[in-house]
This record gives C-alpha cells, structure tokens and sequence, in this order.
C-alpha cells in the first residue's frame, strides 16, 4: 500500500484509511470489527480515524486494535457533547471529551484530535482551539486538526493553528479542490479526504435527508459516464479521482464489510487516472455543478 508524507508532520500515512462512523453507528458484532480492523492493518492500512460521537465506535476500535498501537496512527474528533452535561463546543467539556476518547480506545494518546465541524466564530473565539493546544502539550495528542467544510474549513486553514485539515473530496462535492486544498497544501497541512467515494451513492436511492442523498441528487444530474460501469470499476475511478488531488495524504473509507478494504486497496493498485479522464470529472462538475452545492458539513 503506497504511503504519502502528511504534510510537515513527519509522519507517512497509507493512501487508504480507515473512518469509523460505519462500525460506530452499525450494528456490528466486535468480531467483525476485529477481522475487518485487523486484516486491513495487516495489508498495509496505518491510519484509524473515528470521533466521539461515532457512538461505541471508539470503544469497538479500542478493544480491537489497541494491542497493536505502535502499528498505526489513530485519529479522532471532538466537539459534540455525546453524553455530557455540557454544551457542543464548552472548553471543559472537550477537555473531558479527550481525556474520554483516550479511554475508550485504550491508548495513552492518539497521533491526531480533531475539531469537528465547529463554524468560523467559535475558532475565531479561540477557546476551543486552545483546549486543542493544550492537550498537545499534555502529551495526549502529536497533532491538532481540523474537520469541516467551506468557509469555516477555509479559515480553519487561514488561520495557522492546524497541522492537519479533513474535508470532503470526491466526484460529488468538488468545491474544496479550489476554496481549502491548495492554501491547505501551501501550509504544509495534512490533508484527510472524508467521504472520497460519495458514499457510493449511484447505486441506490438513500434516505431523505442523509449525506448520501445529497450526494444522488447531485450524481442524477452530473451523470458519469463512467458511473454505468459495474460497481467496483466506479468505485476505483471515484476514489482514484479523489486521492488524485494536488495535496491529499489520505482518503477514510468507511465500511462494516471485513473484505471491503483489501478491494478499495486493489481496485487502486493499477495506479492514478489518466490526466485526461481527471480533466473530464472536473470539466462536467464545472459545467453542471450549481452555487449551493457546496460541502457537506
């Protein structure tokens, strides 16, 4: 599995990584989980990324691979109250949140927290950057990042205080490839991209509502060619599309199926997409794409 410099940070990050929420908000048994996290560590997959909210989706990962700390980097999030007394965002609740996240996944510290989706006024506040910054300090993470989209990603980046940005990137919700990636790579960030392959949302109509369904409506209308082509076939063009990007380290796959991983790993394997077919995915979100669709959140 090839790996890719995360910005500055010294680290290597395999191109494919893992996202949690799948296995968070799923009902998965643990030894699925423990099968799915294993195996894909085994093939050369290093990076974990989950959040606190991801309901027990930390804890799973925790029991699962925490045995293996020094074989991985793990990721999370913080922001959202999931459980405490507290509101979204209150400094003494991230601060808790952290130290919560450090316990559920059974490790002393993780390589990377991130703020999830807190809009541009709360980081201009600084408070809840700070209770970032101090848990670096306090050895409980390497690194600090930040997770969101359009503008509130944008200053995020603008502002300097991160080593690490994650948004979404892929053949539907193309709008970070100008507004956040190349200042984001000007830094010397790392860059996540989250939701790389839109959820695979072509191959059936999701939920009223749901991050997939925006991502449908959308593909109803840009209308892929290459979205006609049998399932796996589209799914390594789409994510081939994203980790082609000018700047990305890593894109997170989520899935609850054990063998879903090593098939992303292959179907990317033959290597990048011609310049030619990069051209043709940009081109037609350039001549279908509307002002409102913008990034997920």
């Amino acid at each position: 599995m090839e790996r890719r410099a995360f910005g500055k940070t010294g680290l290597e990050v395999s191109v494919l990584g893992f996202g949690g929420s799948e296995i968070g908000f799923g009902d998965v048994a643990q030894p699925i989980i423990e099968r799915l996290l294993n195996s894909a560590i085994d093939a050369g997959l290093n990076v974990v990324d989950t959040a606190e909210c991801y309901g027990d989706g930390e804890d799973k990962i925790g029991r699962a691979i925490s045995h293996r700390r020094d074989e991985f980097l793990l990721f999370t999030k913080c922001g959202h109250s999931s459980g405490f007394a507290e509101p979204d965002w209150d400094p003494a609740m991230l601060a808790k949140s952290i130290d919560r996240s450090l316990q559920r996944l059974r490790v002393d510290y993780v390589d990377l927290v991130q703020l999830h989706s807190c809009d541009e006024s709360l980081l201009r506040q600084g408070d809840v950057i700070d209770v970032l910054r101090r848990a670096r300090e306090g050895g409980k993470t390497r690194f600090i990042g930040y997770s969101g989209d359009r503008n509130n990603a944008r200053y995020a980046v603008e502002c300097g205080a991160f080593d690490a940005l994650q948004t979404s990137v892929n053949i539907a919700d193309q709008e970070a490839i100008e507004l956040t990636l190349p200042l984001a790579r000007d830094k010397g960030m790392g860059i996540i991209a989250k939701r790389p392959v839109a959820n695979v949302a072509w191959i059936s109509e999701p939920p009223v509502g749901s991050y997939p369904r925006t991502y449908w409506e959308r593909l109803q209308e840009l209308r892929y060619d290459f979205l006609q082509s049998e399932t796996q076939k589209a799914v390594s063009i789409a994510l081939s599309f994203t980790l082609g990007q000018p700047g990305i380290c890593t894109a997170i796959v989520g899935t609850q199926n054990p063998d879903r991983w090593r098939q992303n790993a292959k179907s990317i394997a033959s290597g990048a997409l011609a310049a030619e077919e990069v051209a043709a995915i940009r081109d037609r979100w350039k001549e279908v794409a509307r002002p409102d669709w913008v990034g997920c959140g």
